[in-house]
């Protein structure tokens, strides 16, 4: 198996400080502590770990860039949201490229091998994704976004593959899927009447939806059910920190 290179979203949302990084009386919420290290320090470990060579990070604030020139990672400069960071990674690195976040604090190199496996090797993209029943075993208590479809509710675990050069054109898509990610109706009326009445009648799985979304730009998409519930788990929020040093303490 050929690993894709990888970068990793440690930008800062325009507009108010991060709540995390407040609470903590940190500069960047990627630099709070968790499990004895830096956030950051973290995704970047797993996915050394996890065998891949070539990193890079999306990032602007002075200590994040120095954590990641400490794993070898190459400075990707920021866009005004993820999409024109992802884009600026893409044109930077190219395919197949690894997309995850730097407040993914529980990830595991065996989820990154687990999910570049079992994307279909057809597929231009794939994301991964938690059914509920495995977070809620995992992680019981645990309050996520969930994506309602006929096949269940999901949530995202910020891990994307750009998996072939047509990938560029979803990731023009990306940021207003990510706006509307807590109303999938929406992401449905984007892909026309058929679409949305299948959603509203809850006849609409997530892969059909994700599919009908490729096909809406011209590539292939699939979705990757992860294996375990805890790639659900970020730090949003001052409680999913709270949580997350409950789990690695356990």
């Amino acid at each position: 198996m050929i690993m894709p290179h990888a970068l990793v979203l440690a930008g800062s949302r325009p507009g108010a400080p991060d709540p995390v990084a407040a609470a903590e009386g940190i500069a960047h919420k990627a630099l709070v502590d968790v499990g004895g290290m830096p956030m950051l320090a973290r995704v970047l470990r797993a996915l050394r770990e996890a065998g891949i060579e070539h990193l890079a990070v999306a990032a602007d604030h002075p200590e994040v860039l120095s954590l990641a020139y400490a794993f070898s990672a190459i400075p990707v400069a920021p866009g005004a949201g993820p999409s024109a960071s992802v884009a600026a990674g893409f044109a930077m690195m190219g395919p197949p490229l690894l997309v995850t976040t730097a407040d993914h604090a529980l990830l595991e190199p065996r989820w990154i091998a687990d999910f570049v496996a079992d994307a279909p090797d057809e597929a231009d993209v794939a994301v991964l994704l938690a059914r509920r029943e495995d977070v809620e075993r995992a992680v019981p208590g645990s309050r996520r976004t969930w994506l309602r479809f006929a096949d269940g509710a999901w949530s995202g675990c910020n891990l994307f593959l750009l998996n072939s050069p047509k990938a560029e054109r979803a990731i023009a898509t990306w940021e207003a899927v990510e706006a509307e990610r807590k109303r999938p109706w929406r992401i449905a009326a984007r892909l026309g009447v058929g679409t949305l009445a299948s959603y509203l009648l809850g006849r609409l799985t997530l892969a059909e939806a994700i599919a009908r979304l490729g096909d809406r730009v011209g590539l292939r998409a699939a979705v990757v059910a992860a294996r375990d519930g805890r790639a659900a788990v970020d730090v949003d929020k001052p409680a999913d920190l709270v949580q997350v040093r409950q789990i690695l303490g356990a």
